[in-house]
């Protein structure tokens, strides 16, 4: 016997959204709602997808990978959580077992592949992996960074290079079993940067592989300080970092700035910063006028002689705010000059610790919001080696951070935090007894808008070696609204 299993377009797709943990969508205007429209339901999406790049060329690397689904919203039931190479015969090489608990698996030397991964079941709600590499030694030294993104196909990275003593690779993995075919662009000081002979075109990434892209081969003799690299693809979809070495000054990844918006924030840059660069696009024809604020643990101020910048419309501009921390620890905040005319603008800040032989760099994008619930993996309980910087803006608000337990022992903790509007403040918590890595957690409570990042410093000989990577919301929930229409199922 058949029956008719009633659902909505709406209901249907918030479903497909809850199994694989896409939390946006987008669909025509909808009618104003009646009296019959029923309220949309809240539930935790059912699974995450997770792609990391290749760490290093370097030997003498050492990888770090942490994992961690934190406290899901559903109780009860099962899942898994494995990181895989990123080949045809994928090999197991981090499985996470259960909530609130993070894991954690190491690899050596230049070998170390690329990572796809998959959450099933209660521990897709929040997934979260990280990847850390130090390099003692040579020219990639350094602490490099990056979180562990999900796939998409559409990614903007300004702060990139194409200039000497820079080696600029864009990562592009492709977590599926068809090929993603990809374009990178490239926008400098003067517009559109043109790839010789189509090369930035109709990329083709295998089935289930990794590419490195050099920027500096898709326009030789373009020696640009400073570019915006645009990864779209035409066909499937892809992770994308840029790993960035730089000649003196060490090694990191950039990771793809936030959608571009009218107002963005570049959550914590440290206190002990000697130079501090910020890099801006506007995509389209439409010039942007911004307002640069920094803001610090007492306030937001206007970085003198640097409270604006002009982004011509398609070109890529910069701005050397210098030592602008001055001691305490803050973020940038950019608002459209013009409050009734907001340009999108995407965004990133090149930072440097140290001075002489002695300096190491780090990248901050702009950020998402932490909105309900963000988590960053691979947190150290050595003395000032993990710092998490909070912003708030358009108020005062209330976070909850809490501090999981190590993958190897200590038990979890928690502390609520309040962030003054237009305020940094940093935050130092780890887990009572703590051994190996554990993750933090971010938790809006009440109040404004929070932004934060997790400043990582693993010291080596002299050298504040570091690694930034801003936090946003894990989308962990989604809406999935009550059938009201009767789009008819047929079921045996």
């Amino acid at each position: 016997m058949k029956q008719r299993a009633p659902l909505t377009l709406a209901a249907a797709v918030a479903a497909l959204a809850a199994v694989t943990g896409i939390a946006q969508l987008t669909a025509p205007a909808a009618p104003a709602a009646d009296a019959k429209t029923a309220a949309a339901a809240r539930m935790p999406v059912e699974r995450s997808a997770l792609v990391c790049p290749a760490p290093s060329s370097s030997d003498i690397a050492e990888t770090t990978y942490t994992a961690i689904t934190p406290g899901a919203a559903g109780t009860g039931g099962k899942g898994t959580a494995r990181l895989l190479g990123a080949t045809k015969e994928a090999k197991p090489v981090l499985e996470l077992k259960e909530r609130a608990k993070p894991a954690g698996a190491t690899a050596s030397g230049a070998e170390a592949p690329a990572l796809t991964g998959v959450a099933d079941g209660v521990l897709a709600p929040g997934w979260t992996a990280q990847q850390t590499t130090k390099v003692a030694v040579g020219r990639a030294r350094g602490v490099l960074g990056v979180g562990c993104t999900t796939p998409g196909t559409d990614f903007w990275f300004p702060g990139a290079s194409t200039a000497k003593g820079r080696e600029d690779y864009v990562h592009l993995t492709n977590p599926d079993a068809t090929a993603a075919v990809i374009d990178i662009k490239m926008f400098g000081p003067d517009g559109a940067v043109k790839s010789e002979g189509g090369t930035g075109e109709n990329i083709r990434i295998d089935p289930k592989s990794t590419k490195a892209v050099s920027l500096a081969s898709l326009a030789p003799g373009a020696q640009l300080a400073d570019v915006t690299a645009h990864v779209t693809t035409r066909a499937g979809r892809v992770g994308a970092s840029v790993q960035v070495g730089e000649e003196g000054v060490g090694a990191d990844w950039l990771a793809a700035s936030a959608d571009p918006a009218g107002s963005l924030v570049l959550p914590g840059i440290p206190a002990d910063a000697t130079s501090v660069r910020l890099v801006a696009f506007a995509p389209g024809e439409e010039d942007a006028d911004l307002t640069v604020k920094l803001a610090g643990p007492n306030g937001s101020i206007s970085p003198a002689g640097n409270e604006q910048l002009h982004l011509k419309g398609g070109m890529t501009a910069s701005l050397d705010l210098k030592d602008v921390t001055r001691g305490e620890a803050g973020s940038l905040v950019l608002t459209p000059a013009n409050g009734k005319k907001a340009v999108p603008v995407v965004a990133a800040v090149h930072v440097v610790r140290g001075s002489g032989a002695k300096q190491e760099m780090a990248f901050i994008p702009a950020a998402g919001p932490v909105g309900t619930r963000a988590t960053v993996a691979d947190d150290r309980a050595d003395e000032n080696a993990t710092v998490l910087s909070l912003t708030a803006v358009g108020g005062e608000a209330k976070v909850k951070v809490t501090a999981s337990a190590g993958t190897e022992a200590g038990e979890p903790a928690s502390k609520e935090v309040t962030v003054k509007a237009g305020t940094t403040q940093t935050v130092a918590l780890a887990p009572a007894g703590a051994k190996g890595a554990y993750a933090l957690t971010v938790e809006t409570v009440s109040g404004g808008t929070v932004y934060a990042s997790r400043t990582l410093t693993l010291p080596h000989e002299g050298i504040p070696m570091f690694t930034i990577q801003p936090l946003s919301d894990d989308h962990a929930m989604v809406s999935v609204p009550k059938a009201t229409q009767d789009l008819t199922v047929l079921t045996d």
